[in-house]
Order: structure tokens, then sequence, then C-alpha cells
């Protein structure tokens, strides 16, 4: 048996979704606030031990509060809307020998084997009552209300409305029940007042179905650690046996010695800390499946601690000891207290020690439920990026049923997790991702979306594309406010400088810098669509010669052509921008957006059209930036040029700063620059920057290093336009707006 998915109504950003779930591991991921926790809070308040008095109006999805307060507002004797309810329905996948565990959940005669459904449902006890009670206590409120004066606020005695009186008697009003789904009827978009409601479970389905439920599902959660220091606050807290603890060793060194008692505590020591050792041995054991201790680290050791300080305190009297060196002739351990290990190393003992504790106690439960379910909250915390990658194998090592339970009893883990490199090990088919709605289609809800589906759903070979970059680039994507794609290592390297320098608000947001070339972007497409995140492309132009070479011509020739540059499928190498007839060799541009092949037609194309709708409205929007005409000014003579590439729409836009001798480092020095024309200083650089001699990558390190002594360059056109869209969409504060065309000064 295994619990093969979930659904969630009116739960926080939860309004109406699905989840699927792996039968071995599935993990949750996407950016901060998209509602990972609420998924796994959600079995806590509804299936677990949590209290579930501690559920409140907050915990209704936001536009419920309107409802509501409508229903609030209704003439009485005309209640019409219905109250909004919160629910949880599983679906779990039985085997035969599972059949009579879910007797009771078995919808009909007809029930077509495999699944079987429970909706747990946080709803009204009596909708009638709960309005009588709310209307009878607003009008005694109402009857004493205050408007302001002076400035001051209105006085309206609580409750102002029901979801205000509900904000403290929710617990009181509302109750859960349990109801039978049947799988031919009921969906995620089922409502418990359809036609097809489901059957409640039994006369008295609360009682009924919180036991048949702990009869099933065994649920543990391991919260994120997040406070592991050894602090200890010295509050007005503190009992009396820690006050009489502190009070004996301030005295004990002014006390006559006892070595009798001395020589009893070490006896009792020493065979208490070898019955701990033994006893514990499992936990430690199960800690190398963690790759702990690992090279050159401290191994543990379990060391009594029976003092009568200790004795006194609620501290206990055993704790974890490092051992530093092992014991040698005449020489004893060298041993640490616990508190001297790092955040991470505790960090890793927690949860190995927990999960151990978690799988011993399923095992060893009277009526063991078929089903262990585990959820992880975020267990990068204070781990290194290697382990990071390999704890989900070592979690599930550790999980891992013994031979005897196999095909009884099964175990499912869930991790929420914002680290990339949990998600490198994992592929695609484990992946839950939590996407926010955009504002349009509702701000305060998510949607989730099944990565196994979108993989399945590929061409084999932009699947293999896909899943290799996402290793190579730690799955950064899925945690991002907003993607950027750029063409190469150089726009990778230099756009955190461009984003200070044109649009600084943006480092406020969450973005995912990918690095791709022109010729695979297009293959982010779908991805993209399915995750549907905000995106900017910055990419090149890639002019190159008409498919007939005698429509143009041009000083450049094949020769001169750099690596990049080597002719296409059709036989055409790079060009100017400005050669008649030329065509992009970009495939983004040409298959994706504007959808254009000639580069006048590019260069034509207004900034809407530069962008569009990743899947439909109300989606997210994508918008490509490739380079654009740019005027400047050389020797007292005007004109505007288009770089080819982003070294060459720098040169351009810098170009009397670059071509300063103290600058030689960025080699777009051109020499004897001050007795060429505008026109051949732009061709003489054109060529050396299609020349394999110019190593794109040197230039870029020597652009960062001169922005630290003179940041005098600026940002390229079509960068600053892209970057000026990308804050909008984001409503990143004091948007920078686009500086107006320019001529360059003429260097000194």
């Amino acid at each position: 048996m295994h619990l093969h998915s979930f659904s969630i109504r009116n739960f926080r950003r939860l309004k109406n979704v699905q989840i699927d779930l792996e039968k071995d591991f599935s993990i949750f991921v996407g950016a901060n606030n998209s509602g990972k926790t609420s998924a796994t809070q959600v079995f806590h308040h509804f299936v677990g031990q949590g209290d579930r008095s501690a559920l409140s109006i907050h915990d209704f999805s936001v536009d419920c509060r309107s409802t509501f307060d409508r229903i609030g507002s209704e003439p009485e004797g005309q209640h019409t809307t219905p109250f909004p309810t919160m629910s949880l329905d599983l679906w779990l996948k039985v085997e035969d020998a599972d059949l009579h565990r879910v007797i009771d959940l078995i919808p009909s005669l007809r029930w077509p084997e495999g699944k079987v459904g429970i909706r747990i449902e946080y709803s009204p006890r009596d909708e009638a009552t709960t309005l009588m009670r709310y209307r009878e206590l607003n009008r005694e409120a109402s009857a004493h209300a205050q408007p302001g004066s002076g400035g001051t606020a209105p006085l309206h005695p609580w409750p102002r409305s029901l979801s205000d009186y509900l904000s403290r008697k929710l617990g009181e009003e509302y109750a859960f029940r349990y109801f039978v789904l049947d799988p031919e009827k009921h969906t995620v978009q089922s409502q418990s007042n359809s036609d097809d409601a489901p059957v409640p479970l039994g006369s008295e389905s609360a009682r009924q179905g919180e036991q048949l439920l702990k009869k099933l599902i065994r649920i543990d959660f391991l919260n994120a650690q997040k406070h592991l220091s050894d602090v200890n606050s010295a509050g007005r807290a503190q009992d009396l046996s820690q006050r009489l603890s502190r009070f004996y060793e301030r005295i004990r060194d002014k006390t006559n010695t006892n070595y009798d008692a001395l020589r009893a505590l070490s006896s009792a020591e020493e065979h208490l800390s070898s019955h701990l050792n033994q006893a514990l041995s499992p936990v430690l054991d199960s800690l190398k499946e963690f790759g702990y201790p690992g090279f050159d680290n401290p191994r543990l050791k379990i060391g009594s601690a029976l003092n009568p300080a200790s004795m006194l305190s609620n501290s206990g009297s055993a704790r974890v000891h490092y051992v530093l060196d092992a014991a040698s002739e005449g020489a004893a351990e060298l041993l640490l207290p616990d508190k001297y290990n790092g955040l991470g190393s505790k960090n890793l003992l927690y949860m190995a020690i927990e999960l151990t504790e978690f799988k011993a106690s399923w095992e060893e439960t009277e009526e063991r439920p078929p089903l262990h379910l585990i959820f992880v909250e975020e267990p990068e915390a204070h781990l290194h990026t290697q382990l990071q990658q390999v704890f989900i194998h070592q979690v599930l090592e550790l999980l891992k049923l013994n031979a005897n339970d196999e095909g009884h009893f099964s175990s499912q883990l869930v991790v929420t997790t914002h680290s990339p490199h949990i998600l490198h090990e994992s592929g695609f088919s484990a992946i839950r991702y939590f996407r926010r709605m955009s504002r349009t289609s509702g701000r305060h809800t998510s949607q989730i979306l099944n990565l196994s589906r979108f993989y399945a759903a590929q061409h084999e070979e932009d699947r293999d594309f896909l899943l290799r970059y996402m290793k190579l680039t730690h799955c950064d994507l899925f945690f991002a406010d907003a993607a950027i794609l750029v063409e190469g290592n150089v726009e990778r390297l230099l756009l955190p400088l461009m984003v200070k320098k044109a649009q600084k608000g943006l480092r406020s947001r969450c973005l995912s810098i990918l690095e791709l070339g022109g010729a695979f972007a297009h293959r982010f497409k779908k991805l993209l669509e399915f995750l549907s995140i905000t995106t900017l492309i910055i990419t090149d132009l890639d002019s190159t010669y008409p498919p007939d070479p005698a429509a143009g011509n041009s000083s450049m020739s094949a020769e001169e052509s750099d690596e990049d540059d080597e002719p296409d499928s059709r036989g055409r190498t790079a060009c100017k921008p400005e050669v008649q007839g030329a065509v992009t060799s970009n495939q983004t541009l040409a298959q994706w957006i504007p959808k254009k092949n000639l580069v006048q037609d590019l260069l034509a194309t207004p900034g809407e059209e530069k962008q569009a709708w990743l899947s439909g409205e109300n989606s997210a929007l994508v918008r490509v930036a490739y380079q654009t005409p740019c005027a400047m000014t050389w020797r007292g003579e005007s004109s505007s040029r288009t770089g080819r590439t982003f070294e060459a729409a720098f040169a351009f836009q810098n170009l009397a700063w670059s071509q300063d001798r103290s600058r030689s480092k960025l080699k777009l020095n051109i020499r004897g620059n001050q007795h060429l024309s505008l026109d051949d200083l732009t061709s003489k650089l054109q060529e050396k920057l299609l020349k394999s001699s110019f190593k794109k990558t040197d230039f870029a390190l020597a652009l960062l290093a001169y922005d630290r002594e003179d940041g005098g360059w600026e940002v390229p056109g079509y960068i600053a336009e892209g970057l000026h869209w990308l804050a909008a969409q984001l409503e990143v504060r004091d948007v920078v707006p686009l500086p107006s065309l320019h001529v360059e000064e003429e260097a000194a």
C-alpha cells in the first residue's frame, strides 16, 4: 500500500490542488511562500497527531474570508451561500493483501480495484446555528459601536463580521468529518454538495475515520533544524533542580572531597557508558549510511555523566562525546562534549537519529500501520554541498525495509527543499513544483506541477538535453522569481554587474541565470511554459550571409570567423548586421520570438513584439533582448552601428571608453585609432572580435577588474532595455527609467 496522491481544498495558498506522489520518495520545490510547507502541514492538522484546535480562520484560503463576510451580511432567512470548508482527500493504492484493511473505504460493488479514497473535511457543525450565534453577538456589538472623532479610529466591538467571529470561535463552530470517495466520481474539483456527494464514513464518522487512518498510516515529521546553537537562556523559568545544580557547582570546590562517592560514581559511569553504547549501537551504525564520521571526522561515543550537579538538573545524565584520539598505552581517550561540534554535524546526527527512531517506533507498534509516511523539511540546513547531493540516497538506504516486511509494509518519503544540490540527484520524476499563480489568475494561490508527466511527454532528444543541463546547472530554476537566459559565459559573468548598474532593484529578487547558446534556448521553451516562470532571454543577432552569397558583401571572410561562427548547415558564415539580406542563425529568434529570419526585420521589431505569453494569457511572459542600433561619435563623426554579439555591442556602446590606451587589457583597442574614421574603426573592431585570437572570457575578467577601479562604462542598450522590462514585471521598487539615446563624446 502507498499514498498515490492527495488533494487539498481551501487550505492556505492551496485553493484546489492535487499532488501525485512517487512510491518511494517525492520532492517538493518552489520559490518562497509557494505552499510547500502548507502541503505538509495539512497532514499535521488533518491526519497526524497535531493539535486540531490550532486551526484558525487564517488557515482558510484568502478568498474564503470575503465569502464568510458575504454570508454574514446576507439578510436573515435568505442564507444561500454555503460556508467554505477545508478538505484533504487521500487516495491510497492498495494490493490484494491489504483489502481487508480498507474494506470500509470500498465505495460500492462496482469499485474498480486498486485505489480507495477518504476525505477529511473541516466543515461547520450547523450553519444555521452558527449564523444565529454570530448575528446575536453582532447586533449587541453594533449597539455599542462608536464613531471616531478627532482623527481617532472608529470603535466596533467584536464581532465586526462573520470572519471576525470565527477568528475566536472556529473550533466551536467547525468539526472534522470523514467521507468515502469513489474514484469514478470524485476528483480534486468535486464539491461536497454535488449530486455525487461522497458518503459519510459510518454513523460516527469522526471517531471511525480517525481510528481507521491510524490503522492505515503512520505519519512522522522531521522539521527544519534552524536553531542548533548551544546558547541557553538564563531566564526566570529555571526550576529548583537547576538552581540547586548551580549552587552545588559554586560550593563544590569549598567542600571536602568524598573519595568513596567519587569511586562509586566512576564505577557506575563506566558500566552505564558501556550499556548505552551497546544499546544505541544501531543508531550509531546508521550514521555510517550518512557518510559520518567520514574522512578525518571524529567518531562518536556515548559517555555517562553521573555527577551530583547533573543529577540535580534536568539536563540528563548521559551525553554524546566526540573521540578526538583513541586510547593508547598509558593514555585515555581524548573526548569532547557534543556542543563543540559544528552545526552541520549536529544537523546530520539529529536527522539520522530521528529517522532511525521513526522507523523503529513504527516497526514496534502493536498494530502496525502498513504505510509509513515521513515528511522531512529543508534537510539542507548547515550541510555542505556534497552531503546535500547524496542525502536522498542515504535516507532511502536508512529507511529500507527488511526482507520480512517487503510486500506487507511500505515507507514513503516526502522532502521539501530549497537546495538545487538535492534536486541534482533526484531527476525529474520525483519533483513536484509549487508555482505561485500570477496576480491576474489568483494572487494568493499556487499550482502544483508534476515534473514526471512533463518529462514523459518530451521527445527523447529534448528530454535528455534538459536532464543533462539541469544537472549541470543544479536546478536553480525551480526556486527563482524569474529566469534570465543568457547567450554565453561572458554574459553570465557580467550580468550581476550589469544588473547592479542598470536595475539595482532586481538584486532583491531571486533570479536564476541560465547560460544557453542561441541554438539551445528554444529547447527550454516547453519547460518554461510548463513552469510558467517570467523569463528574459538575452541573446545575439548572429547575423550570417543570406543563402545567396552574391546578395551581400563584407570584408569579413570565413577564415576570420572564430569557432562559434563556422558555416551552418546551409553553408552560411558570419557577416555584419548591415549586410543587405543578412539572416540570423539564432534559432531562438527564428523559431520562438519574434519568429523572424531577416536581420532587418529583427531590427525593426518593436518592443511589444519581443514578448509573448509562455502558455496562454495569465501565465507568465517571456521577452527576448538582442542587439539594436547604437548611436556613437568618433572624431566629430556621428553614426550608428549594430553589434552582432555582446562584445561588439559593448564596444559600440562604450567606444571612446574602451579605445582608451589605459584599458588595453580589454583587447578592444585598435592600434592607431586616432587616425581612423568612425567607419574604419568599427569595421576593424568587428573583424577583431570575430578572430579566434580574441578570448571572450579574458575580456569579461578584464572588465570586472576595470570596474573596480573605473566603473565609467555603460550597459549595452538592448540589455538595459531587457532588464528594465524584467524589473517592471517583478514590480521592483524604483525601476530605473531607460536612458534616452545619446551620442558618446570623443575621448580626450
